[in-house]
């Protein structure tokens, strides 16, 4: 007996890929997001203060640990998911506050263009940094 499969293509596994960060970034979920990495994915990033590039899924892994992780309350308001070409893209904004201290929440937004083979393999990213957004977290965002 043969099954029948339909073969996976580039731009179907450019949406898993990407899904699976966005995913794993709602979830707090570092290890499912280094899973969504090649093991040589490079991040090239323009963030305040300046721009900085990393390689190796760990490394990624551990800038977006360093920058969504910790104990502050965390809420991804909004994400975006599309194509440009063959580059994938990637939007997301992410509002985080110590808990219980709803004067320091903070906004911030990133837009990233990512290539993609079997896992992501390169994320290009610039982001508005944190900037003030008092009042608008709850101690259930975590």
């Amino acid at each position: 007996m043969t099954t029948a499969t339909t073969p996976t293509t580039r731009a179907q596994t450019s949406w898993l890929a990407g899904g699976q960060l966005l995913d794993a970034l709602t979830a707090r979920d570092f290890t499912a997001l280094h899973q969504s990495l090649a093991d040589d994915v490079r991040l090239r990033a323009l963030v305040p203060p300046g721009p900085f590039e990393v390689s190796g899924a760990e490394a990624v892994t551990g800038q977006f640990r360093t920058w969504f992780g910790g104990d502050d309350s965390f809420e991804l308001v909004a994400t975006s998911l599309g194509r440009v070409g063959d580059r994938l893209y990637l939007r997301w904004q992410v509002r985080m506050q110590p808990t219980g201290d709803t004067a320091a929440a903070r906004i911030a937004e990133q837009h990233v263009f990512a290539t993609v083979s079997d896992r992501i393999d390169s994320l290009d990213l610039v982001c508005s940094g944190w900037q003030a957004d008092p009042g608008r977290l709850t101690d259930r965002s975590r």
